[in-house]
Order: C-alpha cells, then structure tokens, then sequence
C-alpha cells in the first residue's frame, strides 16, 4: 500500500482459478487505485502465477 498525491494504490493478492490440488491453482496480483474517500477509481492485473511457485 502506498500515498498518491490523489489517493491511494494497494496491491491485491486474489485465487482466479481454484484447483485440485491447490498448488496448481492460479493466482493473480491486482494493482487497484483509490482516491481519497476508498472508491474505486481503476485497477489492472501485474501478475498471474500458481500457488506455490517461487518468485522470479
């Protein structure tokens, strides 16, 4: 989570695609921009990934 002179912009971790077993479902990070009241002002997908996989 990080200040913007208009808000805020938080990152998200969220499950996509839920699988069996769960280290092969996928995963998703969202970078979601807030203005000063907490509404929604846009988002956008930073990265998809399987649970369990290690950071590049």
């Amino acid at each position: 989570m990080r200040r913007h002179d208009d808000g805020w912009c938080v990152v998200v971790d969220v499950l996509e695609v839920p699988r069996i077993p769960d280290t092969t479902s996928l995963l998703a990070s969202y970078e979601v921009r807030l203005d000063d009241r907490g509404e929604l002002m846009e988002y956008r997908r930073v990265r998809r990934y399987r649970r369990g996989a290690a950071d590049e």
